[in-house]
């Protein structure tokens, strides 16, 4: 349920950034507000309160929002809430998001390396990325792993390239066990 419930607002949100050529500003907004959710949960566990009328969070949302935030993004809120799946909210925006990245061709990926990187190896694996797949841009989160030994881990979406040396020996390891 959770799923049909991000996907058809997420899509609906993204149809009309399309339709009313707003797909960059709803962009930079939904990116926001998904920040400033995450970092007050207590937010939406109010708006999600059996015990307050929804007439009361709709003024809430109008109130904390109304002025902040485009009209499109308030009234989806407001619709969120009187259908009682404002705890998707954060899942809606996520799916819009994902839905805009896939439009403009932006790749993320996560990269894991025994060390931390240089600035100048950065801009070999992104210019790597994009030589490799599709993209026309990328986001990297970079991170850092010791365990690795060396080697790099790149996940993009639901494919893994691991380059790490822990694998590779531990490959080895399995082999020699199976001799």
């Amino acid at each position: 349920m959770a799923k049909q419930v991000d996907t058809t607002y997420g899509n609906a949100l993204f149809e009309l950034a399309v339709e009313e050529n707003m797909l960059d500003s709803l962009y930079e907004e939904v990116n926001e507000l998904v920040l400033i959710l995450k970092d007050n949960e207590e937010l939406i566990r109010l708006l999600n309160h059996p015990q307050i009328e929804k007439s009361e969070k709709k003024n809430l949302i109008e109130r904390i929002f109304g002025k902040r935030v485009s009209d499109e993004i308030t009234g989806l809120m407001i619709m969120v809430v009187e259908k009682g799946h404002i705890t998707s909210i954060i899942d809606i925006f996520n799916y819009f998001i994902k839905q805009v990245k896939r439009a403009k061709n932006i790749g993320v990926a996560s990269v894991t390396s025994a060390i931390e990187l240089s600035e100048a190896q950065k801009a070999s694996v992104e210019k790597r990325l994009l030589e490799t797949t599709h993209y026309t841009s990328m986001e990297i989160d970079y991170k850092v792993d010791k365990s690795l030994i060396g080697g790099l881990v790149i996940r993009i979406e639901d494919r893994v390239v691991d380059s790490s040396i822990k694998t590779k020996l531990a490959g080895m390891s399995k082999a020699l066990a199976n001799a």
